[in-house]
């Protein structure tokens, strides 16, 4: 016995006392799927069959619920369900997440239950209660079909539950398989003669009856036609628009969701009363002249129609009113409802039509949206959506997106066939592409990206870094990436070190990364290279110049010619590039001067002179062993924190003395390359010759290979004893799922200028090793997914905003709260 249900919806089990309703969850659900009221009851009382905790128990279990269907996972309550009210609020929820609630009944004999019953200790209960759930259900089973599940399945025998099977199915509205490429139309509104042109006009071949009339027309290659919904009314041919793209659907060359106008065209056919208005009376009209069969093929067509589809792996909607993201593949009245009219405010303007809210101005989601319903003078892009309702049938014109290649294409209209309820819309003033708005950037926002979905941006966040961005940063048409912050190694439990290599390594191991590249680490300042064969910018990690007037424009001629031939090579007119600015005073002056040398002077004019005054007392003979010995070893750790921070620091006049060390090449023009090697962008950055330029030295790992981890171990101890400050350590092939990015493993010189000249001393050491990680390396992992993203909104082409959008959001995550010293 197939059980079918959807492969999202919310499944309760309906079933008196020992039905087998748990047994039954167990053999045909994952443990994870299957909410139980004992399991809950248990959770808030320490006692499964305490019945007075279950109004707890049942609030606990309905926030889980719904917790799990908003995340699109099908969720199966284990309880009894035999009493109405409980059964309510289920639907209830079901109803709140948007999907269908299934009712599987397990009417397993009272005598079955009852020994069953028997035979667990727990079940104390007596006959009646199990008889009284038995009473209920019978009463129940005929009113679960009104009560709202969309599907009841019910079991009545022993043989039943036993023999039977869970057949997941998908929605109608699940067409995901289906990957095009696609051809999607606006509303048609009966003009079948633009209709047949448009269609010639994208290579498809109209096919025709023995009257002379198309029936069908065959797509160019695999490419599929789809109906934004109103094929109907208004129009003077909606017979032979429901004639054509009846047939084409059935040889399966398109498919089409359903408009308003179908579904009040149903109604009328099917004799409800209705609101003849609108363009119903034409198509009211024109049918009556087909013949009976030809009406009923038609009212079955439209009424079969379904209200939005998913497509191409979730990353294309077409609904007839447009939907939000949340309801992308949801199922429900209130999903419906919007597909088919959208969101309005309930009042009508002074034309009598309905408010309408803008719904796609908020919409932030990665799949595509396309549209009709809403008249527009121009089919544009909205934050990945499109209107395509060009109001053919007012006189403007019909309008079809080819996808994936985002190109529009249309036919304008014979004449005017339908006057507007309301004037044409004029087309508004276009935004300029690199145009920015305030709006693009404050508030909560979610950021989809290609990497690991969305990154959302809350509206504190927004409000910090609008004010670096706008009182310090460069100008926002060049400043088109912000490098990511970089996590740290796990922390090592070695007796000497913080830091230590062989936990990049394992680390990168586990991840399913066989090798990785050693990179010396530069102790200067992280440097986005923005060059172009005329202009550019060389800025921080938060968007500042890094350096003004004629100096920056020395320093960005200097990086230009020696880029000459990366231009040439790689056909482009920019270069996105990232690097390390040196030396570390060239930037950080104020930061070492204030910060760093403050406390090296300050230690280094008192501890000196305390090491004397102890050495004087103890040759007096006052015992002062242990607080010398501590002193002694201050003042040493002193010398070596001032030693530790000089080592990065050397003299510079303008540009002299200033190295540049670029590590990765971000993007050109039409293509980035993080799809390349790490080892390609060393090798390719290399190539950069003159006085600004250093190279980064590297060694190639195979973390499987003890003898060249121990190789890399070694690597990073001569780097570190020399003076460096470490290294970082990157997947080889670049991206790589969702691992770190790079982890940097810092020297225990370098980190004591991190952590204060005395961070060594094994308690201070003990108290660092329960330094927490996980916020600085999820913020790692976020910011990378941006910085990926605004590089390939980059390249594609897409307006500035769309780019900016991204990068605001990097320089906003800086504001998380989290250890700078990480």
């Amino acid at each position: 016995m197939e059980l079918k249900i959807p492969d999202l919806c919310l499944v309760v089990l309906v079933g008196a006392s020992g039905s087998g309703k748990s047994t039954f969850a167990r053999k045909h659900f994952l443990p994870t799927q299957v909410l139980s009221s004992d399991y809950f009851r248990g959770l808030v009382s320490d006692d499964e069959n305490d019945q007075s905790a279950s109004a707890d128990a049942f609030e606990a279990l309905h926030f889980v619920a719904r917790k799990r269907l908003e995340a699109g996972r099908v969720t199966v309550i284990d309880a009894t369900n035999v009493q109405p009210q409980d059964r309510a609020q289920l639907v209830e929820v079901a109803k709140r997440a948007n999907v269908l609630p299934v009712a599987i009944v397990l009417d397993t004999p009272t005598e079955v239950c009852l020994a069953r019953n028997a035979q667990r200790p727990d079940r104390d209960f007596g006959a009646h209660v199990v008889k009284r759930h038995r009473s209920a259900l019978k009463r129940s089973l005929k009113f679960l079909g009104k009560e709202g599940f969309k599907r009841v399945h019910v079991l009545r025998s022993e043989s039943d539950v036993d023999n039977s099977t869970i057949v997941y199915e998908r929605l109608l509205n699940d067409l995901r398989h289906e990957t095009g490429p696609f051809d999607v139309f606006g509303d048609v509104h009966g003009c079948r003669a633009e209709l047949e042109e448009l269609l010639a006009e994208l290579g498809y071949t109209l096919v025709h009856d023995g009257e002379g009339r198309a029936v069908d027309a065959v797509p160019p290659g695999e490419r599929k036609a789809v109906f934004v919904g109103d094929l109907v009314d208004r129009g003077p041919d909606t017979p032979g628009v429901l004639r054509l793209v009846m047939g084409m659907v059935a040889a399966g060359h398109a498919l089409s969701v359903r408009g308003n106008h179908e579904e009040k065209l149903v109604r009328a056919l099917r004799g409800h009363k209705v609101t003849v208005r609108h363009g119903l009376e034409k198509s009211l009209e024109q049918l009556a002249h087909e013949p009976e069969e030809f009406r009923l093929a038609a009212t079955r067509f439209c009424d079969g129609l379904v209200a939005h589809y998913v497509l191409d792996g979730g990353n294309l909607v077409v609904a007839h009113a447009g939907l939000p993201e949340r309801y992308h593949g949801r199922a429900s009245a209130k999903v419906r409802s919007f597909a088919l009219y959208g969101d309005t405010t309930g009042e009508t303007d002074a034309h009598g039509l309905p408010v309408r809210l803008p719904w796609a101005n908020d919409y932030r989601g990665s799949a595509m949206v396309l549209y009709g319903h809403v008249l527009v003078p121009e089919a544009e892009w909205i934050n990945n959506t499109m209107c395509l309702e060009t109001g053919v049938v007012f006189g403007g014109k019909l309008t079809a997106l080819r996808y994936p290649e985002r190109e529009t294409v249309s036919v304008k209209a014979h004449q005017v066939w339908y006057e507007s309820d309301a004037p044409f819309p004029q087309k508004a003033a276009e935004r300029a592409p690199d145009v920015l708005a305030l709006s693009d950037v404050t508030g909560l926002r979610r950021i989809e990206t290609s990497l690991i979905g969305a990154v959302t941006i809350r509206a504190e966040q927004s409000a910090s870094a609008l004010e670096v961005m706008s009182r310090f940063a460069i100008d926002p048409h060049e400043l088109l990436y912000l490098p990511p912050t970089m996590a740290p190694v796990a922390t090592s439990q070695r007796d000497d070190v913080l830091e230590h290599p062989e936990e990049a390594f394992a680390e990168y191991r586990s991840g399913w990364v066989g090798q990785v590249i050693c990179e010396e680490k530069h102790m200067g300042s992280r440097a986005v290279l923005s060059v172009r064969r005329e202009g550019g910018a060389i800025y921080t990690r938060t968007g500042r110049a890094f350096f003004d007037g004629a100096l920056g424009t020395e320093l960005l001629d200097g990086v230009r010619t020696a880029c000459a031939g990366l231009f040439d090579e790689l056909a482009t007119d920019w270069l996105l590039i990232d690097a390390e600015l040196m030396p570390w005073n060239a930037k950080a002056s104020g930061l070492i001067r204030e910060q760093y040398a403050a406390v090296g002077a300050a230690a280094g004019g008192a501890l000196p002179v305390a090491v004397d005054a102890l050495s004087a007392a103890a040759a007096r003979g006052v015992d002062v062993t242990d607080l010398l010995a501590r002193t002694t070893q201050r003042a040493s750790n002193a010398e070596a924190y001032s030693v530790a921070y000089e080592r990065y620091c050397w003299p510079v006049d303008g540009l002299e003395g200033v190295r540049i060390a670029p590590f990765q090449l971000l993007a050109a023009e039409g293509r980035t390359f993080h799809d390349r090697s790490h080892l390609w962008h060393l090798e390719t950055l290399g190539r950069l010759e003159g006085p600004l330029f250093q190279q980064t030295r590297h060694l190639v790992v195979d973390v499987n290979d003890p003898s060249q981890v121990a190789a890399g171990v070694r690597w990073w101890e001569e780097l570190t004893a020399a003076g460096g400050e470490g290294m970082v350590v990157k997947p080889l092939a670049n991206l790589a799922g969702r691992v770190q990015p790079g982890v940097k493993v810092r020297g225990r010189e370098y980190l004591r200028i991190i952590y204060g000249p005395d961070y060594t001393t094994p308690s201070n050491l003990s108290r660092l090793r329960k330094r927490s990680l996980g916020r600085k390396r999820g913020l790692a992992l976020r910011e990378h997914a941006l910085g990926i993203e605004a590089l390939e909104r980059l390249v594609r082409g897409e307006p500035l905003w769309r780019v900016h959008e991204c990068v605001f959001g990097v320089l906003a995550l800086e504001s998380e709260p989290v250890d700078p010293r990480l």
